[in-house]
């Protein structure tokens, strides 16, 4: 199991949402530069950042800040929140950034999908986002109809290879993960699937790894302490 440790940044600070709502945030955690030397050090293979300014407004808020921290890092970075454009995908390419995460924008704008894929199909990655099984857009605060399976199998047609699924209701909670939602994902597509939301603890973990889920975001256990990098 890889644990992709996750930074979200708003304002630039490190914060924690719970169940995705903005108006309960807590700041967690160091600056962004040494959080990300801290998680680096403590054994890191990959780190997840999400500009939440950014998943609101719909462009790369913390654009300078996060490629800052591309640059400095010496593990691969996946980066999501306000990915909209083609240009942004390419500033957060040139900075080193080896993951992309796409969410509204594969929702709303297919033609944008289709051309990022077209150029940039390994470092792309697919956040779906889900509140009832239905896609949530826009840092999560517009809610949809749209299936989260339906359009994962969609995306895995248009040659998506990987996909982050959060189950919002569980993030920030430390509850565990929406195992039932996970194994339904995991077995409809093809696709590689990252755990998101609610995990807490090794066990937690190894769960999703026995569903055959190779790699998982953990945020504020990796805080607290309950999970860690190594041992």
């Amino acid at each position: 199991m890889i644990i992709l440790p996750a930074m979200d940044l708003i304002n630039g600070q490190c914060v924690r949402l719970y169940q995705g709502d903005f108006e309960q945030t807590t700041k967690v955690g160091s600056a962004p530069e040494s959080q990300l030397n801290t998680f680096i050090e403590d054994g890191a293979k990959i780190i997840h950042i999400v500009d939440l300014d950014g998943a609101r407004s719909g462009r790369p808020e913390q654009l300078e800040l996060i490629s800052k921290l591309a640059k400095s890092a010496s593990v691969p970075i996946q980066v999501g929140g306000g990915i909209r454009t083609l240009e942004t995908i390419k500033a957060y390419i040139e900075a080193g950034v080896s993951r992309i995460v796409i969410g509204t924008a594969a929702l709303e704008d297919e033609a944008f999908l289709k051309a990022a894929l077209a150029d940039y199909q390994e470092n792309i990655v697919i956040g779906i986002d889900a509140r009832d099984e239905k896609i949530a857009t826009r840092g999560w605060e517009t809610e949809t109809e749209v299936d989260y399976i339906e359009f994962a199998q969609k995306m895995e047609q248009l040659g998506v290879r990987r996909i982050v699924f959060t189950d919002i209701s569980k993030d920030g909670t430390m509850q565990g993960p929406n195992l039932e939602q996970l194994r339904k994902i995991h077995e409809a597509v093809s696709c590689d699937i990252v755990a998101s939301g609610g995990i807490r603890n090794q066990a937690d973990l190894d769960v999703i790894a026995e569903i055959g889920i190779e790699e998982a975001i953990v945020g504020k256990a990796m805080y607290e302490g309950t999970i860690k990098l190594r041992g």
